[in-house]
């Protein structure tokens, strides 16, 4: 009686999207969610967790969790606040109820900055696709931190690469202007180095604009742009400063078909807000919008249909912001299925989180099966290697949606590695830290 009274409140927890002590056991998987509903950039949270939730709900009602183990959850509200976020990490980093923590995914970079040695001598790494602290990828010095998909630099990389494409090859960006107008805090001032490094490969004028937080005026910005008379704009904006950026650009004349979003610039909450000013805007997408990938018509059918979704709005259904939540649940249910292989169908601790990280293999053939394909790029981690992906594709704005206009370009990983290993070294240096021999550890 007991267990199936227990049951019967883990099932209408579930659905009714209760706190999730209310149904952890020792035998599930707690999974941490540091998330922003309320706030400024609240209309880039409440998409994002209900893609999320959604995805983990399908999992454990229509694939009977993780190899049989349930996921549970628990959100904090952070409003993108650095001390809110370590203060939800530091109340769940121990776990819930006797259900372990595999990794805490901290959806904010400045978060993982502040995070990164309280994660390291606890043992839990670090999540943040697409985002995180870029020399980070180096496992051997940053062992707990995972900037999975694409880092800032790989962001840098393939908006250039992109450009070349437009210019018609490398060659072509000699003596071209290129401006990157940014968000002044970490996240925006993370491709800085990466620029510079491309700049002086290829040629072009490295030009940097900064904006201040929170960035609803940017007439001195864009007023600069107009002087500089830059060949292209690559947006490194984030929230309500990116609407503002596309309609004073307007203001001031400069083309929106040059202007490249970057990954955190590229959702329908940054064009909607800018309205026909935003038409034949562009943005990196590892995230790709759309309703048409494969997974959509299984979370439509089983959550969607059934009521079970954590979208208020069903018009958000295959945003932007809610395919991020997709991708980046699919990444956790995968990192504990790589794990489970090693460790057993079981709950995994953080120091097997990592394991099951640095061996994480996403395959065409895996990303199929799951529904994943053409949503989610193929992803290889290693103790080298915590990004994985290294790509992204661009899409463009036709003022109704979003339309993907290139397949995946991958950035020159190659040439960024020393740039990495440089920093990744004088960081250890730094912190008298003692870099792991990735070759050993295979």
């Amino acid at each position: 009686m007991r267990k199936t009274l227990i049951a019967t409140l883990c099932a209408l927890g579930l659905q009714a999207g209760l706190p999730a002590q209310s149904w952890a056991a020792a035998d599930q998987q707690f999974i941490p969610l540091p998330t922003y509903r309320v706030g400024p950039y609240a209309s880039s949270g409440i998409p994002w967790w209900a893609g999320t939730l959604d995805y983990l709900r399908y999992v454990n009602e229509v694939e009977g969790g993780v190899n049989g183990v349930k996921l549970v959850w628990q959100e904090c509200e952070t409003e993108w606040s650095v001390d809110r976020t370590v203060e939800c990490y530091e109340r769940h980093k121990n776990g819930l109820d006797g259900a372990p923590v595999a990794f805490f995914i901290t959806h904010s970079t400045p978060a993982s900055y502040a995070l990164m040695e309280r994660g390291h001598a606890d043992r839990i790494p670090l999540l943040d696709p697409a985002g995180g602290r870029t020399e980070s990828t180096d496992g051997s010095v940053f062992p707990y931190a995972f900037p999975l998909l694409l880092t800032y630099y790989g962001q840098a990389s393939v908006g250039i690469n992109y450009i070349a494409q437009r210019e018609g090859g490398f060659d072509k960006l000699k003596g071209k202007k290129i401006a990157t107008v940014y968000h002044d805090s970490p996240y925006g001032r993370e491709t800085q180095a990466a620029i510079e490094l491309l700049a002086k490969k290829y040629g072009f004028e490295n030009i940097q604009i900064p904006v201040a937080h929170p960035g609803n005026e940017q007439s001195a910005q864009w007023r600069q742009v107009r002087q500089e008379k830059p060949d292209w704009v690559f947006l490194r904006t984030w929230g309500v400063s990116t609407p503002v950026a596309i309609k004073t650009a307007a203001r001031f004349g400069y083309p929106v078909e040059r202007i490249i979003g970057d990954v955190w610039a590229g959702s329908e909450a940054d064009v909607l807000p800018a309205g026909a000013a935003a038409k034949g805007y562009q943005a990196l997408a590892p995230f790709p919008g759309g309703a048409d990938f494969e997974i959509h018509k299984r979370l439509k059918e089983h959550i969607l249909d059934q009521g079970k979704s954590d979208l208020k709005d069903p018009s958000f259904f295959g945003k932007v912001y809610y395919n991020i939540g997709l991708v980046n649940a699919a990444i956790m249910v995968e990192t504990l299925r790589a794990g489970q292989a090693r460790f057993g169908n079981r709950a995994l601790n953080g120091e097997e989180g990592r394991w099951a990280l640095e061996h994480l293999k996403v395959d065409e053939a895996r990303l199929k099966e799951i529904g994943f394909d053409g949503l989610l790029q193929p992803l290889e981690l290693s103790c080298a290697d915590h990004e994985g992906g290294g790509a992204a594709r661009v899409q463009q704005w036709d003022g109704e949606k979003w339309v993907l206009v290139t397949d995946w370009i991958q950035a020159d990983r190659e040439t960024l590695r020393p740039l990495i290993d440089a920093k990744s070294t004088a960081y250890a240096a730094e912190k008298g830290i003692t870099p792991r021999d990735c070759r050993a550890e295979g």
